[in-house]
């Protein structure tokens, strides 16, 4: 009886020597394991990383304005990694920027000559560029302004001092105005009375403080202000079709990114938020 007792507890203790050395065998694999760099943690106690946070820049019109920053917020909202920085100015400045090398992601521009110019340069890929809106031309007063303006042809009159374009190499609005007046034969007799601004907004300004008596700008523009009210609207026979195409810069750092605005802004999203501010969609 006794060697049974005396077997059995030889037994129990050669049990427990070994879990013991399992044990720590178990205790050291793990720590190896920590110190190669592996969690002993399984994978969904594994913390997941915030995604890398990119900023796009956008070289867009000026008469976006409006409409590309409400569409900011809506966007960064839903996309807590992206943040968007707007370069906004006239289309043929930010080709030019582009063309010359500085940054940006995409291209927004108030006329198709501008993306072609960048198309032909390679800058730009044909298959990434889509013509996405379309805008009207009007000629604005001054809100409180007494003088009766309601065709082109008035714009001779005496009592119209100062009539503000855009410079019509590099503003879109102003190329535009440029044609209306030639085919009215006035171009030529307004230059003493004309004062040339660096994009649409400026001439908006212009008109709303009263230093130009009238200034042509987009539809969207003059929807803007309450300084200013519409004259009339300019015949669109007597101008080109105004179209913004949106483009992918080819040497955007983040295509991915890009690809997924591009996209949004073709969105009925987006293009409801383009129609609140005056836009139209083209056929």
């Amino acid at each position: 009886m006794f060697k049974k007792i005396k077997s059995y507890v030889i037994l129990c203790a050669l049990i427990s020597i070994v879990l013991v050395i399992a044990g720590c065998g178990a205790k050291q694999n793990t720590s190896q394991n920590d110190s190669n760099g592996t969690k002993a943690t399984s994978t969904t106690e594994q913390t997941q990383q915030p995604a890398e946070a990119v900023e796009l820049i956008v070289s867009a019109a000026a008469s976006m304005t409006d409409a590309l920053t409400e569409i900011e917020k809506a966007y960064e909202a839903n996309h807590p990694n992206i943040e968007l920085s707007f370069n906004f100015g006239a289309s043929g400045a930010l080709q030019q920027q582009i063309e010359q090398g500085a940054p940006a992601d995409l291209f927004l521009s108030a006329a198709v000559k501008n993306m072609t110019a960048l198309v032909d340069k390679e800058l730009i890929d044909t298959n990434q560029q889509i013509n996405l809106l379309a805008n009207e031309l009007v000629v604005v007063v001054p809100a409180d302004g007494a003088l009766a303006i309601e065709n082109v042809s008035d714009l001779a009159k005496a009592e119209v001092k100062t009539v503000a374009i855009g410079i019509p190499e590099s503003v879109p609005a102003g190329s535009y105005a440029k044609e209306v007046l030639t085919s009215a034969n006035l171009w030529d007799a307004l230059q003493s009375k004309s004062v040339q601004a660096k994009d649409v907004r400026q001439v908006l300004q212009y008109v709303e403080t009263g230093n130009a008596d009238a200034g042509f700008v987009y539809k969207t523009d003059a929807l803007t202000s309450d300084k200013v009210k519409v004259a009339f609207a300019v015949n669109a026979a007597s101008y080109k079709a105004i179209q913004y195409p949106i483009g992918i810069v080819k040497a955007t750092k983040h295509s991915k990114e890009a690809e997924e605005f591009y996209t949004y802004l073709q969105s009925q999203e987006s293009l409801d938020v383009f129609i609140k501010y005056g836009f139209s969609v083209p056929n």
